[in-house]
């Protein structure tokens, strides 16, 4: 039942989710809120490991969830059903954009998704900068106003912005800020 469940979950989130692994967050907090799966701590790790990582964000952290609720054959589980909308939408649309390719209709449609899919990127980043500066629970809880700010984490995205704005470091290559941060926040994890 749990694979059926996690097929289901994903394809929905793979059906929906127009723009790429970014606009599948909003699906996951979703899924998180549903399901009980995963934490929103869990969904900030899973969001900076798949950023780090080679393949599809979105693939990486259905493959993680999958993972995580019921095994390897889980995160199979739930990868094919993410991936499965794309494929099948991708072959009626193949079979059917050569024939409408200069359709009004087609181009209205692909012309209207475009600002879609951008708001669901955005609306993700902000999402995880929120989730990543912010620890609500302490502001709640406490109303702590200065405690409830990541510290760590401000600092460090201030550093990398000025840093890569630098002459000296603006022809690196991005692979190098990603294992930066990743060695920063593995010490400050531990440290």
């Amino acid at each position: 039942m749990i694979y059926l469940q996690l097929f289901y979950e994903f394809f929905k989130t793979g059906l929906f989710s127009v723009g790429g692994g970014l606009a599948t967050l909003p699906f996951l907090y979703d899924v998180s809120d549903r399901t009980g799966w995963f934490s929103y701590d869990q969904l900030a790790d899973m969001i900076a490991v798949s950023e780090s990582t080679p393949g599809a964000i979105g693939v990486n952290m259905a493959t993680y969830v999958g993972n995580l609720t019921a095994g390897p054959f889980g995160g199979i589980v739930a990868t094919v059903g993410l991936v499965s909308p794309a494929i099948i939408l991708i072959m009626l649309i193949g079979g059917f954009l050569t024939k409408f390719r200069n359709n009004f209709y087609v181009e209205a449609v692909f012309y209207g998704l475009r600002p879609a899919s951008t708001a669901l990127i955005a609306a993700a980043g902000f999402s995880v900068v929120w989730m990543d500066l912010i620890d609500t629970s302490r502001l709640i809880d406490a109303g702590d106003w200065i405690g409830f700010i990541n510290w760590h984490s401000l600092v460090l995205a201030i550093f990398i912005f000025f840093i890569m704005r630098h002459r000296l470091f603006k022809n690196l290559h991005p692979v190098i800020f990603i294992a930066f941060s990743a060695l920063i926040g593995i010490l400050f994890q531990f440290g």
